[in-house]
């Protein structure tokens, strides 16, 4: 049989389940009362993944005495923050390169915020004794291409330059970290990164906001903004909240203030977990040091270890679906999970015969500058935070507190940021939303294959600061 599978991968994934492998867990609590009549509060969050989460508990923590309601659609953790692949990374610009090319002049205060950042995460997770497998592993990034080593090298001697310190792996060094053929050098960073069971980091958040007296309401979408009086009113399905304050954390799904809804385009990303590896396939591939992964290309994987050893797999194929569909039948693809599969025995032909148990998808806010933007509405009533791209299980922490800043009208080092006050360029309109981010996926399979270069497409739209991403 594991012959079988080595020629035609699709083999290992005829008996996985068709949902996340996160929130099949018994341990996943039950939903909470929907909300019904009208409430009052001094601050409505709209949104209950680490955003809103985040953001109800920093406003208990900076006043407890202020009443807080949290307004969910589904279940906390439900989407995107019950999904990913658990990598809580201290980035709060989608990778050390890009906060640098797009905001040189401050990326070091970026990266000393976003390393304080993850350390305050840690620190939560100690004092409201949340369980969520935090492992505080790094993150390594392979190339397996040779233009790639250039550009890791090249990475490396920057990151030095600004005084950070990340590894330059040579072949054999990397492949001493975890073996695979296709290994040519790595990058390692062994503290910037944490991997979590990021479904169970949500329900933690959960329960810590409900021990602090936020009133949660699950399966209550909200449907309307609206303000009233010296205040702000969010309409739900059956009832309102009126609040004097909101926080607005829906990510990918529409914004309740309509005009920053053209920033945002919903992606889908895809993954897929192994059953449990044993300890001589474990041993076959080493990475005994647990490091976070992830590969260089512009279409790129990631992957990690769980907490019961199986392999998470993902990326590679973030798919846009014309009018910035989502819908539940996007979740699963199975055209996606037979090429990451065929790339996952590519990367581990060792692993022959494993099998995988949870395929699934969900759907990412990605922005043209790749990490999270801030706004107000509502004469400052309002504020929301969107765009995290992929990495914002660290970056929501810090979002929750720029939208606690911005509501309590504070001037913070946070607030000053150049990040903080300027915006992405929206996408267009479509057909041309569509045709523009087609183009530029073909682009960067092309460059992939190319040897890193980049097209006439790509380089302009590097001239112009826009790009797509997962």
């Amino acid at each position: 049989m594991s012959q079988a599978i080595a020629a035609d991968p699709a083999r290992a994934l005829v008996h996985a389940e068709p949902v996340p492998f996160w929130l099949d867990d018994p341990a996943r609590p039950a939903a909470l009362p929907a909300l019904a009549g009208d409430e009052h509060a001094d601050l409505v969050v709209v949104g209950g993944g680490y955003c809103g989460l985040w953001t109800a508990l920093l406003a208990k923590e900076r006043d407890p005495g202020r009443d807080v309601v949290l307004v969910e659609a589904r279940e906390a953790g439900w989407a995107a923050s019950g999904r990913n692949g658990g990598f809580c990374s201290s980035s709060l610009t989608h990778g050390f390169g890009n906060g640098l090319a797009r905001w040189p002049g401050e990326i070091a205060e970026l990266e000393r915020l976003g390393m304080r950042n993850l350390d305050g995460i840690e620190d939560a997770l100690r004092r409201y004794g949340i369980d969520c497998d935090w492992e505080r592993t790094g993150e390594l990034n392979v190339a397996t291409r040779p233009h790639q080593v250039r550009e890791l090298r090249d990475e490396a001697e920057e990151m030095r330059r600004h005084g950070l310190a990340p590894e330059f792996l040579d072949t054999e060094q990397v492949r001493a970290e975890v073996a695979s053929p296709t290994y040519l050098a790595g990058l390692l960073d062994r503290d910037g990164t944490a991997l979590v069971n990021p479904a169970r980091l949500a329900w933690g958040l959960r329960a810590a906001c409900l021990r602090l007296g936020v009133r949660i309401y699950e399966r209550t979408p909200a449907t309307s903004l609206s303000t009233r009086g010296a205040g702000v009113t969010v309409t739900t399905a059956y009832g309102r909240v009126t609040a004097r304050r909101v926080a607005l954390a829906t990510n990918a799904f529409p914004s309740l203030v309509h005009r920053v809804r053209p920033y945002v385009v919903p992606v889908y990303d895809y993954a897929m977990v192994t059953e449990p590896l044993t300890d001589e396939q474990l041993a076959a591939i080493g990475w005994r040091n647990r490091h976070g992964m992830a590969d260089s290309g512009s279409q790129f994987h990631y992957y990690r270890l769980t907490a019961d050893n199986r392999i998470l797999w993902g990326g590679y194929d973030a798919v846009y679906h014309y009018g910035s569909r989502v819908s539940a039948d996007l979740d699963q693809r199975p055209v996606t999970f037979r090429v990451l599969a065929g790339n996952f025995f590519r990367t581990f032909p060792q692993l022959e015969g494993v099998r995988f148990t949870h395929t699934w998808g969900g759907v990412i806010d990605t922005c043209t500058r790749f990490s999270a933007f801030f706004g107000t509405a509502a004469q400052g009533r309002a504020a929301y935070a969107l765009g995290f791209t992929g990495l914002g299980v660290g970056a929501t922490r810090f979002a929750a507190q720029v939208i606690l800043d911005r509501l309590d009208g504070l001037d913070t080092p946070r607030t000053r940021l150049a990040m903080v006050r300027t915006k992405p360029v929206p996408f267009p309109p479509e057909p041309l939303r569509w045709l523009g981010i087609e183009l530029t996926r073909r682009s960067m399979a092309s460059a992939d294959r190319n040897g890193g270069r980049r097209n006439l497409w790509l380089r302009t739209m590097d001239a112009l600061g826009l790009g797509f991403d997962s």
